[in-house]
């Protein structure tokens, strides 16, 4: 049975009413190499010849996530290109990276542009334009007029890594009619979980086209050229107890100082490596930094670490995982503030004990199988985390078996990778 149009036609009458706000906003997520007007579906600059698949990710996590897919695809799939899709600045210079590292006659076959906003002139021009053979969206990017638009054009639809948080499905309950109308036009859905695939249904996917194949996220590329990396960089450093907070956010910093200053007073040569998730914070961090007199060196700016530096502010893209490795702890930022955490797999992958705050529910799907072995603490206020950075950094051997541990998690469960390229061939034949 047809889904009802009316869902459909009341978020877009909302959408052209917030038209002013949402353009101020999409106007700050920008790079110089893409025309604002490809939010309009316009100006998308040199596609990658057809067949041709469209992959969106939303932001730079995503696209680290997606990462071994984009590669499978790829290889898997030679006579076909890839145009990836990314809602914000970050995401699309992590995608812009990922372009530059790969082998002349690939560059031809992979590119990018912004996704255009969900009006629906834009998303029929959009789709009409890039002709995908198959349209792959990552995780939760369920928009009801480009999904639409790839119905009207016959355009198969597969969600990955499809998840649904318990606090993401509570407010799109709130709106299941147009969710419902969304899910509609999904050819094929691959849930990371039982639960995340019983949360789609409940919002109106059919069952017949939802499956689990668990998550991506344990799908790491290799490491061992981040491993190097940071190995060289502890070198540099000398025999310092180091640990590195990845991906913090706006308000978590100062726990972290607090933290860090605690961490001090027994290991007094003890060094932060602080990485904030987003580029647009790096001098806002390092204003917080100086304000409480901390003596820090910027990565960006190719400062030294001397015996002096108590910070070493990771104010660079792309080069996460390398400083994660260079770190004999680990802690992953937005969770000790509201924001449901981070990858946690990330510094797992690398052998490195990991720490992070109470907030995961973005990530529970992949922390689970870490707290349950013992390779992920969760720690609820700056002294926890002072006691818990006191307890690895003063036992070098059971924080590298709880590492190892860590790393033993991700190789258990990885597989997803297969069975989502299985799932898409029915597509790329």
């Amino acid at each position: 049975m047809a889904s009802p149009i009316w869902p459909r036609l009341v978020y877009s009458a909302v959408l052209y009413m917030l038209s002013p706000l949402i353009g101020w906003r999409i106007w700050r997520e920008q790079v110089l190499t893409c025309s604002r007007l490809q939010r309009l579906g316009m100006r998308l600059g040199t596609l990658p010849p057809g067949p041709r698949i469209w992959l969106h990710c939303a932001s730079v996590g995503e696209v680290r996530a997606a990462r071994p897919l984009i590669e499978g695809l790829l290889a898997r799939y030679p006579h076909h290109s890839l145009l990836l899709t990314t809602m914000t600045a970050t995401g699309a210079q992590q995608v812009q990276a990922f372009i530059g590292e790969q082998a002349a006659p690939d560059q031809v076959r992979l590119a990018h542009c912004f996704l255009p906003l969900d009006f629906p002139g834009a998303a029929k021009r959009f789709i009409a334009r890039v002709q995908p053979t198959l349209t792959i969206l990552f995780e939760t990017e369920l928009w009801p007029n480009l999904l639409h638009a790839c119905h009207q054009q016959a355009v198969p639809v597969a969600v990955v890594n499809g998840r649904l948080s318990p606090r993401a499905f509570a407010r799109y309950q709130r709106l299941r009619p147009l969710m419902a109308s969304a899910l509609a036009n999904v050819t094929w859905l691959a849930a990371k979980s039982v639960a995340d695939a019983e949360r789609f249904q409940a919002l109106g996917c059919r069952a017949e086209v939802t499956h689990v194949v668990g998550s991506l996220k344990f799908e790491m590329p290799c490491q061992e050229r981040s491993l190097e990396e940071g190995e060289y960089l502890l070198q540099e450093w000398g025999t310092r107890p180091v640990w590195v907070a990845g991906s913090t956010r706006e308000g978590e910093e100062a726990l972290l100082l607090e933290a860090h200053r605690q961490l001090l007073k027994r290991f007094p040569t003890a060094l932060l490596v602080l990485v904030p998730r987003h580029p647009q914070r790096f001098d806002d961090v390092a204003s917080l930094c100086a304000q409480d007199d901390w003596t820090i060196s910027r990565r960006s700016q190719q400062q030294a670490v001397t015996p002096q530096t108590q910070i070493y502010l990771g104010d660079t893209l792309g080069e996460l995982a390398m400083l994660y490795a260079a770190g004999r702890v680990a802690y992953v930022g937005g969770s000790l503030v509201p924001f449901g955490g981070h990858n946690v797999l990330e510094p797992a992958a690398l052998g490195k004990p990991v720490l992070c705050g109470p907030s995961l529910e973005n990530f529970s799907d992949v922390a689970e199988p870490l707290l349950a072995a013992g390779a992920l603490s969760v720690v609820e206020t700056p002294d926890a985390l002072a006691d818990a950075l006191v307890e690895l950094l003063a036992n070098p051997q059971n924080a590298q078996h709880i590492g190892h541990t860590g790393r033993d998690v991700v190789e258990t469960h990885r597989g997803a990778l297969a069975r989502t390229l299985d799932g898409l061939s029915q597509w790329l034949t």
